[in-house]
């Protein structure tokens, strides 16, 4: 990670930062007071002042809805949400058993889904914990309780599969599967995040086969480490701590098959990984090169550890957000790892959560699913958000003009915004203007790409006067040769003269 400016400059820009929250500066386009603080970190990694990205327009109440004519009543420890190709958002409503489906407008309820026919008995789901629609609309639920993913077609109800008791040789003797969240890509394998499974993403096939584990997470132990457990008693080693993979805590799927896992990362700097096919972690990220929520020293006394990401969404453009549990914020980056905009709190006002659990996107909405308050928020993007997705959209479809026009406007609401001068630099440097490339990525402190734009600003000039260079050198090397002919004439005739004065002396 980048080198910071040290503890007690990150203490006081912190406090610093808390306060300005609370002010309004004219004339920048700040939006009115959020319930939270709205803030970004700039190239030291200090936290700086943003318009308010996202704003919370609705709160939704289980108790608010009816059903065929009576009252749904109110969620009970929901712990998952998602979305299908229409838009419709399925709640999986926990504590009452159920998963209950709004439309897209979320202000009715399309259906209840309690009970299933497992061949011809009725069956009950028993504490359902994570839900998802594959692209084939088909439903899958992590039964939890019950210990299985129950696999439902998502017009009739009718049960398409039950995937159970998984066996493999890689599986420990007396593993008792326990699923808590569940993803399926567009080939239908599923992806599922299970109780006290520390060896990765257990997978299945379409057909319910367990084949192994995915993106398991490396541990690194130090040499110190090392030799202090060759050197400590067994009873000593009993009470270290264990060295063993992080579990996972959310997942997502985008739409080319890379899968977004989230996972608690003690040291706060990678909470979330991209994986590829292969099960290799191929994010990036960005100019921090941090992808895990807030930025954070052991130590300091500005942040009470590191974020605790619990859940992912995959949006669209390569755009990502991640859900912190620990100070329920929301954490958004583009497909290079840069973090975009922060929004979201703890607290009892609307737009603060008590116990985030999951987060989904719905167009230009972000929805977050709070557990303890059973109760669903809805984000809605102001402009400085929405220009912000726009040109971040525009960039990675490969449209740098338009993209620039975007930039420019959100440089209007906070011209203080590093990533946006950094966008403008990366645009007139793919533009071949690299002068104007320069000034922009200096602005957005881009060291990289400003390199590059000076190496090729560098080149431009000495091609522009190249002809100039060589004719000024031309003509230095002929004057050398010139002077040094007559200088050598002029000595030749001194030495003559004076040898034949000298020669006179003598005689």
């Amino acid at each position: 990670m980048k080198r910071r400016r040290g503890k007690l400059i990150r203490i006081l820009s912190g406090v610093l930062c808390a306060v300005t929250c609370f002010l309004s500066v004219p004339g920048t386009g700040f939006a009115e007071e959020q319930p939270y603080d709205t803030y970004n970190y700039d190239y030291w990694e200090d936290a700086v002042k943003t318009p308010a990205a996202y704003t919370p327009s609705r709160l939704i109440l289980g108790q608010d809805y009816t059903y065929n004519g009576e009252k749904i009543g109110a969620f009970m420890s929901p712990q998952d949400l998602c979305k299908d190709a229409e838009g419709n958002i399925y709640i999986a409503d926990t504590g009452n058993q159920r998963i209950v489906v709004l439309d897209p407008s979320m202000r009715n309820v399309i259906k209840i889904i309690k009970t299933f026919d497992n061949n011809g008995t009725e069956d009950h789901f028993s504490n359902p914990y994570g839900v998802c629609v594959s692209s084939k609309n088909r439903l899958y639920i992590a039964d939890m309780m019950n210990r299985r993913i129950v696999i439902l077609d998502n017009e009739t109800d009718a049960l398409v599969g039950i995937v159970d008791n998984p066996t493999s040789d890689v599986l420990e003797q007396g593993f008792v599967f326990t699923p808590m969240k569940v993803s399926v890509d567009y080939a239908d394998r599923i992806y599922c995040i299970a109780q006290n499974m520390f060896e990765g993403v257990m997978v299945f096939e379409s057909n319910g086969q367990f084949t192994g584990f995915f993106g398991t997470i490396e541990v690194k132990i130090t040499l110190w480490e090392r030799f202090w457990r060759k050197l400590a008693t067994k009873e000593e080693r009993a009470k270290s701590q264990l060295f063993i993979p992080t579990e996972f805590t959310g997942i997502d799927v985008d739409d080319d098959g890379f899968v977004y896992a989230t996972n608690i990362d003690s040291d706060g700097e990678q909470a979330v990984r991209r994986l590829n096919p292969r099960g290799e972690d191929v994010i990036r990220k960005g100019e921090n090169e941090n992808v895990g929520g807030d930025l954070w020293i052991e130590g300091s006394t500005d942040y009470s550890g590191p974020s605790q990401i619990t859940d992912v969404v995959y949006r669209d453009k390569g755009i990502y957000s991640l859900l912190d549990r620990k100070r329920g914020r929301v954490f958004t980056y583009d497909h290079e790892g840069n973090l975009l905009y922060i929004f979201g709190g703890l607290g009892t006002q609307m737009g603060t959560f008590a116990s985030p659990v999951a987060i989904e996107s719905i167009g230009t909405q972000i929805i977050v699913l709070d557990a303890t308050r059973a109760a669903i928020t809805v984000f809605e993007a102001t402009e400085y958000g929405r220009l912000i997705n726009e040109a971040v959209a525009l960039r990675y479809d490969g449209d740098e003009t338009l993209a620039v026009e975007k930039w420019q406007e959100v440089l209007r609401i906070n011209e203080n915004f590093e990533l946006a001068n950094s966008g403008i630099g990366k645009a007139y440097l793919t533009a071949k203007d690299n002068e104007n490339a320069m000034y922009y990525l200096k602005l957005g402190m881009n060291r990289d790409y400003y390199s590059v734009a000076f190496r090729r600003y560098r080149n431009d000039i000495l091609k522009e006067h190249l002809q100039y260079i060589l004719t000024g050198v031309m003509i230095i090397v002929i004057g050398y040769v010139i002077f040094m002919k007559f200088w050598k004439k002029k000595n030749e005739a001194y030495f003559e003269y004076k040898k034949k004065k000298e020669g006179l002396r003598n005689g």
